[in-house]
This record gives structure tokens, sequence and C-alpha cells, in this order.
């Protein structure tokens, strides 16, 4: 465990008197720093009295800070969970019902995944092997039908959809926009981590189930709700503006097809050295993934992690933290490449003719520089704002811009002439922040028409693949006797 990470425990409370004491108890024995936020969902049986006692009890302890929360009136699960989200502070933070059918002493085992950097999220799961008390048959299956379901459109393979513990790297959670407000919090969570491509990983639990005599709230009802929230967020993305740059990316990134038909235009020209340069999540990192040395850069330091978990098993690929501003030239020329990948970074940075004359000097005369910047400069629109974009690119500007850095142009591609309307009406006219999500699929799904485009070789197109390569420098002509004589004459 790290030493200053604190764990924060969202706890959704409605009438739950007679068991809340033994759980927060049990929360607060688990030997981790912790903050406890307890959400009272407008408990009408004395629950309120007992949080406030309990909160006095517990007074100013350092390594479980208490925080009572009261909802005036019943709002829900999904609404309490809100609530909670919004007061958290702790590197990790998982929710806990307050019934105790889930074991907080399991805590360790929920986090580990994240603290080894093999997940942003972690569900516990009461059907990987873990004891659990035998009980209703039929909710048991509706449980099973409600994950396939949801795995179906989340293309997730979760055995555990419905499970309470959910464990989110903190500000993972905070980028997720929650509108559910009863049970249907579940699946919302679900979709929208599959949406935002994390890393997911499952962990078996034990599961002490109770009866509906004991007070088990959740019923038939709240199923039909379920599926409800699957179907509606498998085709509803309503991740709010203050992403929008994050969210374009991450749906032109599930574009698979597109992406490798793009990379297929350019692998002829990769050597086997090759720095990446803005790799992002990896999209096309992992087409390197044969090359013999490989360092994939970027300056985020949430994308650096991802990229860390995801190539963590292949040794030939290396990940580094590169501010492309102002990089570290010689510790990066150590590394010899012969091929320089930039497909989504000249268009970000200020000022691109120096990131360009960086690349200049770490190639070595002949070497390669492989770019894909937006082309068409009346394109230029809200989404590209959104995405952080300086500008956009017409073929004589980054010739120009290429000659002056030292490299000489060797093939020009442009590509996906198709998208060039939906991005005009999308981005310029109706200044939409964000790709449309039905856009990213409408790029995925004409992919294979796209080879129409090798053939055609079109002359514009949306964005522009360039191939170059380092000119060489030019040796000081020889200067001959005669020439000595004459010039000291």
């Amino acid at each position: 465990m790290q030493p200053t990470l604190t764990l924060s425990v969202i706890v959704p409370v409605f009438n739950e008197r007679v068991t809340v004491r033994r759980l927060l108890d049990k929360v607060r024995a688990v030997p981790l720093r912790k903050e406890i936020v307890v959400v009272d969902d407008g408990s009408t049986d004395g629950t309120r009295d007992l949080l406030r006692q309990i909160e006095a009890e517990w007074g100013d302890d350092p390594q479980n800070r208490l925080l009572v929360i009261l909802h005036e009136q019943n709002a829900g699960k999904g609404a309490a969970v809100r609530t909670g989200i919004a007061h958290v502070s702790g590197e990790i933070t998982l929710v806990q019902d307050a019934d105790l059918e889930y074991d907080p002493a399991e805590y360790p085992q929920l986090i580990a995944p994240i603290l080894d950097g093999h997940a942003e999220v972690v569900f516990g799961s009461r059907f990987l092997s873990g004891p659990h008390r035998v009980l209703f048959f039929w909710h048991t299956m509706g449980n099973r039908l409600l994950t396939l379901l949801s795995n179906f459109f989340t293309d997730l393979n979760l055995t555990d959809m419905e499970t309470c513990y959910k464990v989110f790297r903190t500000d993972v959670l905070k980028r997720i926009r929650l509108v559910s407000d009863r049970f249907g919090i579940e699946p919302e969570l679900t979709a929208k981590v599959a949406r935002l491509g994390c890393r997911v990983y499952e962990v078996p639990i034990s599961y002490h189930g109770r009866e509906y005599w004991e007070g088990k709230k959740i019923g038939w009802q709240d199923g039909f709700v379920a599926v409800w929230t699957i179907l509606k967020f498998a085709y509803v993305d309503d991740q709010v503006d203050s992403h929008a740059g994050e969210t374009s990316l991450k749906r032109l990134q599930r574009a698979r097809r597109y992406n490798e038909w793009v990379f297929g235009r350019i692998a002829r020209h990769l050597g086997d050295r090759v720095l990446e340069v803005g790799s992002g999540r990896g999209v096309f990192t992992r087409f390197l993934r044969n090359r013999s040395h490989v360092v994939a850069t970027d300056d985020d330091d949430r994308n650096l992690e991802f990229l860390r978990g995801g190539f963590e098993r292949f040794d030939n690929i290396a990940i580094r933290r590169v501010d492309w501003s102002a990089p570290d030239v010689e510790a990066l020329a150590a590394e010899r490449f012969d091929t320089i990948l930039g497909m989504q970074i000249l268009e970000h940075v200020e000022d691109d003719a120096a990131v360009l004359a960086a690349f200049g000097r770490l190639l070595p005369d002949g070497g390669r520089l492989i770019l894909k910047v937006p082309a068409i400069k009346s394109l230029y629109g809200e989404t590209d704002r959104k995405l952080q974009r300086k500008r956009r690119y017409d073929r004589g500007e980054l010739e120009g811009k290429l000659a002056a850095a030292g490299f000489v142009v060797e093939e020009v591609i442009y590509v996906n002439v198709l998208g060039i309307l939906g991005w005009y009406l999308n981005s310029v006219l109706l200044q939409r922040p964000t790709v449309g999500a039905f856009q990213a699929r409408l790029a995925n799904w004409l992919a294979p028409w796209l080879a129409l485009e090798e053939k055609w070789r079109p002359r514009f197109g949306m964005s522009v693949l360039v191939v170059a390569s380092k000119r060489p420098r030019l040796a000081p002509a020889a200067v001959t006797e005669p020439q000595l004589a004459h010039a000291a004459n």
C-alpha cells in the first residue's frame, strides 16, 4: 500500500438503522487510510439520528475521516452515489452498500489491480468462486441475464455487472457524467466505463445476501429499469463538454477498422527503430509491437499510465514522458531511431517549425518522418478547438515547413474524402464540441470502401499522410591547390 494513499468509500444509506453501525465499524477496521462519505437518502427509521451520533463518536480520526451528508427526500441509490462522488478526494473510490451483504475486509484485494497499475476500474464479482450465501435462483438468473445483455452492448466480458463493489481511480470516476437515480446506476456506470475505454479487472468477492424480510430493496421492477438503461446508454453518449476533446479522441480510437486502414497506408515506410510522438492511448502503438525497438511518448500523465499498463508485456516498447514543446533531444538521440511516427502531434504544438527541427536532429541522413495531420484549413471549427488543435494544414504550407527542417517529401497521401462533409457540418456549421458518436462509427463502417481511395489517390481529404526523409547534409567541397594560390593572390 502506498503510504500516502487515501481510499474514499461512498456509503449510500436508506433505512438501515439495524446494520449501518456494524457496517461502518467493519469499514473502519480495514487497515487503510480512508475517507468515508455516508449519504443518507431520506431515511425515516432513525438512521439519520444514528449517523449523527456515530459521526460525533468518531471525532477527528486521521485514519478514518467520516462525513455524513443528508438528503431531505429519498431520491435513490444513484442520486446518493452522485452526491458522494462530489465530496470524495482520495486517489481510489469504491461504493459500499450499508446492508452487510458485502465484506469491507476485501478492500485490499479490490484495490490491488489499481495499485499495481493494471486497472483503472475493478469490479468485485460474486460469481468468481467467492463464498456466497445460497438464496434466490431467479434473482441470480436475472443478474446473469442483465450482465449478458450489458456485455453484448459494451463488449466487456464481465461476470457480475450488478455488483455493488465497483472500484475506480477517482480521477476516472469524476470524469463520468451520471444521471440514473435508482439502481440503474449499475448498468450506467458499466456502460460509461466501457465507452471511456478504461482498463477493467474483476476480482472474486464473497457475498452474504439477505432476504426481502431482512430489508433487501431491489425488486423485479428494477430489472426492467436496468434493461432500459443498458439499451439507452448503448446508443447515447452524454459525456460533459468539459471533456469534449477526450470524448472525441476516444470515439475516434474505437474506429478500429479505420485506424487499421490508415496505418496500412504508411506501414511499408516504417523502419525497425521507431520513435512515436503523441502516442495518446496507443491506437497506433499497437501496430508497432513487432518492431525491434519502439519509444512511445506523450505528455499526458493519464495516457502514459494507460500506455504503461497496456504495453507492460512488450520489452521492445518503452514509454516515456516527453513535452514536445521543449524536448530533450540529446537523450532521445542516443536511441538511434530510423523512423519518427507522429499521427496526432504537429497540429497540437504552438511552434510546429521548432518540433520539425527537433525531428531533423533526431534522425540520421535518410531517416524517415511519417506524419498524419488534419487538412483543409476551411474545416477548422469547434471540434478542432476542443481537441486543442492549433491549426489545419494545406499541402504547400506543410511541405515548406518540412523543407525548412531539412526533409525531402517522398509521398503525400490524402485520406478520408467521405468525412469532409460530416466534419464541416458537425464542427463548422453546428459548432459541436465533439466528434459525433455516429460520425465515428460511420468512419469505421466505411473503412472497406476507403480502399477505393488507394486507387483513386485524391488530391484532397480530411487528413493528409506525409512521408519525408532526412536530407543528407552536403559535405564542404574540396579546395584544390590552384584555388588556394588564387586566393592568396
